[in-house]
């Protein structure tokens, strides 16, 4: 048995090295790839390490288990295909390598020179370092195009964000299979060109550095700064916190001394740094649930001075050309757990951003003012950081929704940014037809941003809404160019409302859950096209079933009653691009979706166990779907949105979203039927 990804298959993973991180490689690999009859084995010289690796590995698994992350069957499977071992011989035949030795250069390089001759034919060989670039680790590599960094975040387990980060000759081929295996196995991959430290560990330990140097100045101590960086910069845990979780002083001392030569001459070792590497001592950090006491004025200090250093670190990469703004922004979210640097700036202002900058270079020789900031700020205008990833094959563009860390929700971002990308591809010549897809293997979109619902006070407000909604979905609609929907995962609500305007919908085989119209579990109806549109392409009585109970679909059913036409085993991308020239060039035919008034509709709809749903809102919706069938699409679309404006008003659609907000999806709410 093996994994295929895009033509290459994976029938063993070996990562080398048994230490702080490579056990959690390992653990990954083994959770995804196991089903897959996939073999991951773990080699290191040290009988400790592997020992202490092994059990930290099988504890995780244990964890997870009683916290019901796993099943008992799983745990088996999992650890039936882990082998830690001291034999290199064990990689012999490994399609895919990951190296998480000690970040050294003359021993990782070392350790590729045996490796390259034992793993199988054509394997990928990548090094898991945190610094160090392509090049300098693989000098010696006989076949350089087939390897690359690998870069994972602590804990790696569970960490999403990988840096995938080619050399000068790796092949843009092995480049692309990186990007989509680790999308497919469920992290969130960035690429990032070479440079020493890569994108976000200067961001990372400059952060830290910035911290280190408000406490060697006397300015506060470590705690005060911690617990006033949780507040400057959204982040969970401040830079000496993080520090002492990860063991990072001593890798962070080397580099912060490389990036002096490597970025620019503001990063240096803080003597304070320097003391803890040597002695092994923790920072003094506030202990968890305690209150630092920070004067206002101290407060103030410390959140500007942080602010700026993160702000100028953040656009000096870009600046560097080194990672997009968009994914630069995601990455920092997700792999730091801190509030997204452009997006920040954004909402700050970015006149006030480079005020920030220009006030932290000013006490900090060597710290520069980088000129993406110094341009947008001079205008304080923001910068643009898309989540719908476009990219061109040949005629189609293909439109990626990005929001990994909602599932790609949409909210009115996502919305604003549907409009102006479908006016783009209006006005594109070079375009001829269009895919569009989720990022990640779970969900095409999980719904819409249930907190802008609690936004809604009135019927007027709620009517606004939808409308606003229909039309950005609509965009899409009236493109005057075929869209095809990739179902990559599931489709809620909006998503499954997005999904039916496109032309056509295919979905990945073998989804037990694939699209749904839950709304009703919230107390209100589809209100971005939803009630119109799936009664005219699946029919009204199946439509009405699925809206008025909220009962998803898997793939198979949704295949059967018309909602999809094709399930696809594997290369779902690749069949939807080959649809969609299809329908360009008028060799694939799609069902249509009536604009018109709908033959045959009956007066009522069938009686219907709805069970302890709003009695209320069920009225409203079958009021929606039979009169709006009576209507043509456009005036079907405004009766929608009216009627999503009535629930909006009702004493059920509080209950319903607040029961959500406060006790999440799976709680029934007490409905009062009105």
């Amino acid at each position: 048995m093996s994994y295929s990804q895009d033509g290459r298959n994976i029938s063993k993973v070996a990562v080398i090295g048994s230490g702080q991180i490579g056990p959690d490689i390992a653990l990954h690999f083994t959770k995804v790839l196991a089903p897959h009859g996939v073999h991951t084995v773990v080699v290191d010289v040290a009988p400790r390490a592997l020992e202490a690796g092994q059990a930290k590995l099988e504890k995780k698994v244990t964890k997870g288990v009683q916290a019901g992350a796993f099943t008992a069957a799983q745990q088996a499977e999992m650890l039936a295909h882990v082998a830690f071992t001291s034999d290199y011989a064990a990689i012999q035949g490994a399609d895919l390598v990951v190296e998480a030795a000690t970040e050294d250069r003359e021993l990782k390089g070392r350790i590729f020179a045996q490796v390259e001759q034992l793993a199988a034919r054509g394997a990928i060989l990548a090094s898991n370092s945190s610094h160090l670039e392509p090049d300098a680790i693989f000098a010696r590599a006989a076949d350089k195009s087939r390897t690359a960094v690998i870069h994972y975040f602590f804990p790696a387990e569970r960490n999403v964000v990988v840096e995938v980060v080619p050399g000068a000759s790796t092949s843009p081929q092995v480049t692309d299979w990186l990007l989509a295996f680790y999308e497919a196995i469920g992290k969130v991959p960035v690429r990032v060109k070479a440079r020493y430290g890569y994108a976000i560990d200067p961001i990372f330990e400059g952060l830290f550095q910035a911290s280190a140097l408000l406490v060697e100045a006397g300015v506060a101590s470590s705690k005060q700064v911690d617990a006033a960086a949780a507040k400057a910069l959204g982040l969970t845990v401040g830079s000496f916190t993080a520090m002492n979780l990860t063991g990072g002083n001593p890798i962070t001392a080397v580099g912060l001394r490389h990036y002096h030569d490597a970025i620019h001459s503001w990063f240096r070792v803080p003597p304070i740094l320097e003391e803890k590497v040597q002695s092994g001592a923790a920072w003094d950090v506030p202990a968890r649930g305690e209150t630092v006491e920070i004067p206002a004025e101290l407060g103030q200090r410390i959140t500007d001075e942080l602010r700026g250093a993160y702000f100028g670190l953040a656009c000096e990469v870009v600046d560097a050309g080194l990672i997009t703004v968009a994914d630069l922004d995601m990455a920092l979210e997700l792999a730091l757990d801190i509030k997204p640097a452009f997006r920040f700036m954004n909402a700050l202002g970015t006149a006030e951003a480079l005020r920030l900058v220009r006030a932290y270079a000013q006490h900090h020789p060597g710290f520069p003012v980088p000129a993406c900031l110094a341009e947008h700020g001079a205008r304080n205008a923001p910068f643009d950081v898309r989540v719908i990833q476009r990219r061109d094959l040949e005629g189609v563009a293909v439109l990626t929704i990005r929001r990994p860390k909602v599932l790609n929700a949409l909210d009115q971002r996502v919305f604003d940014e549907l409009r102006r990308t479908a006016a783009e591809l209006r006005e594109d010549r070079s375009v001829q037809a269009v895919v569009l897809t989720g990022f990640g293997q779970k969900a095409f979109v999980s719904g819409a941003d249930v907190n802008f619902l609690a936004r809604i006070e009135t019927a007027e407000q709620g009517e606004k809404t939808s409308a606003d909604s229909q039309a950005a979905i609509q965009a899409i609609a009236n493109l005057g160019k075929p869209v095809v929907c990739a179902l990559n995962g599931l489709a809620f609500g909006g998503g499954n409302e997005l999904a039916l305007a496109c032309t056509m919908r295919i979905a990945v085989k073998g989804l037990r859950v694939l699209a749904g119209q839950p709304e009703v579990h919230l107390g209100i109806i589809p209100g971005a096209g939803g009630t119109q549109r799936l009664p005219r392409i699946i029919g009204i009585a199946k439509a009405a079933e699925l809206m008025r109970t909220g009962r998803p679909v898997g793939s198979a059913e949704a295949h059967a009653i018309g909602l999809i036409s094709e399930e696809v085993e594997e290369g779902l991308l690749r069949r939807a691009v080959e649809l969609a020239r299809g329908l360009a060039g008028g060799r694939v035919r799609a069902p249509a979706c009536p604009s018109g008034p709908m033959p045959e509709v009956p007066p009522a709809l069938p009686a219907l166990d709805i069970q302890h749903l709003s009695r209320k809102v069920d009225a409203i919706l079958c009021r929606a779907i039979l009169e709006g069938a009576r209507l043509s699409l456009d005036r079907g679309l405004a009766l929608e949105a009216r009627c999503f404006g009535e629930v909006c008003a009702t004493r059920d659609m509080r209950i319903g979203v607040e029961n959500f907000l406060k006790n999440g999806p799976k709680a029934k709410a007490q409905f009062v039927h009105a």
